[in-house]
């Protein structure tokens, strides 16, 4: 999340790369941010409030669901879990009444499941909703995160020092890989950069995080996705030769089954993020996700493409009269690549859309042409080079291919 920054220092020591082997693919879980927020009264809200209880049934839905078999595997607990003030050991602690059994013991339920456990932090003196940060603390809050068996950490950047995140967030990342635990290391450290001005050094970033946030918040609208996506394509020359296999772009959270998107729309959200090679980290009620929702998000083919081993982000390669092209390179790899390639809508007049393309002009360069499969629907057919390719593309929907290489 983001907000006002104050100055904060710290102890600058020498930290090694990340170097955990983990995220060889770009994660894939629910947190509970977006569609949960901060609601802490549990009272009034006892479903939703951010407690044990919510991540208990989260876990127990992901694996009755069907969303473990199909690779969501963290439950990551967002911002409002804490107590508000450390202990008297200057440790950090959950909210006593909304999680009265412990961290370790909610990690290993949830762990217990087959699944793993996420939890967030803030990188400044104070949490984005105003719980304690780890500034001061860092060595002390990994050392902790690793005592509660955590497997995954999201690290924010509210009331920090830009300035200093250049060493402080390597530094978190040296103090987790020093408890000996193996944890997912999520970073906010470019956004927060990018948002006050100064350019965020992302090979450096690469070599301490597992992922990172690039852009603003998602919310739940089409306009912010829409927002998300623009960003993307537009500084996709920059951001991708950093992203791959340990380290990935991460545009936020997956918002399908929420308030804010169409059917259409939501098969666009997945499909792009499957293309850029994004984190698939869904935030929604797992309780009340409907059906048409839930068999996209367990599309196990568009899975298939966003966990592709190659880990070649892909790009917007072709943009006309608000129809965008995005190309990805995956397996099986031939004479060329394979590929994914998407077309996607912003036009809102109201009937589908008409777009052709030369396959030469988007990449897809293949002599012998390509199998393509509709991977919303059951068609499928063959183009050979230099083919045209025509679809109808939904007012904000998505035509969405995997074009396979031919021998």
């Amino acid at each position: 999340m983001l907000c006002i920054f104050v100055t904060s220092v710290i102890l600058v020591v020498g930290c090694s790369a990340l170097e955990n082997g983990l995220a060889r693919t770009p994660p894939m879980g629910w947190m509970s941010w977006e569609r949960f927020r901060c609601i802490v009264d549990c009272q009034k809200f006892p479903d939703e409030c951010i407690s044990d209880h919510l991540f208990r049934t989260a876990a127990d839905l992901l694996v009755s669901e069907g969303y473990a078999d199909a690779g969501y595997e963290y439950v990551i607990i967002d911002d409002c879990w804490l107590s508000k003030e450390r202990d008297s050991n200057g440790r950090l602690e959950p909210d006593p009444e909304r999680f009265p059994h412990g961290m370790k013991q909610l990690a290993n339920y949830i762990q217990s499941k087959g699944l793993k456990f996420g939890l967030y932090e803030d990188y400044g003196t104070k949490t984005c909703a105003g719980y304690p940060g780890v500034i001061d603390n860092l060595e002390l809050d990994a050392q902790t995160f690793g005592e509660w068996d955590v497997d995954y950490v999201k690290l924010d950047g509210c009331y920090a020092e830009i300035t200093s995140m250049d060493e402080g967030y390597p530094q978190f990342g040296y103090y987790l890989n020093k408890t000996g635990r193996l944890m997912v290391y999520s970073c906010s450290w470019p956004v927060y950069q990018e948002e006050n001005g100064m350019k965020p050094n992302l090979t450096k970033i690469a070599e301490h995080c597992n992922l990172w946030r690039n852009y603003d918040d998602i919310q739940d609208s089409w306009s912010s996705v829409q927002d998300i996506m623009e960003w993307f394509a537009k500084n996709q020359d920059v951001i991708v030769p950093h992203a791959g296999p340990g380290h990935w772009n991460d545009p936020d959270m997956l918002i399908i089954g929420n308030y804010g998107l169409s059917l259409d729309q939501s098969k666009t959200q997945m499909a792009v993020w499957a293309i850029l090679a994004a984190p698939l980290i869904m935030s929604n009620d797992l309780r009340a996700v409907r059906p048409e929702f839930k068999e996209i998000l367990l599309n196990r083919e568009i899975i298939a493409i966003n966990q592709d081993v190659l880990g070649i982000p892909g790009k917007r390669v072709q943009q006309h009269r608000n129809i965008s092209v995005w190309v990805r390179p995956v397996t099986p790899v031939g004479y060329t690549h394979s590929y994914a390639v998407a077309f996607t809508s912003n036009r809102d007049d109201g009937a589908p859309y008409t777009y052709s393309v030369n396959l030469n002009d988007i990449g897809l360069t293949n002599p012998a042409g390509y199998t393509f499969k509709d991977l919303y629907g059951d068609k499928e057919f063959v183009l050979r080079a230099n083919a045209t390719l025509t679809v109808r593309v939904n007012p904000s929907g998505v035509v969405f291919y995997k074009a396979t290489v031919l021998p």
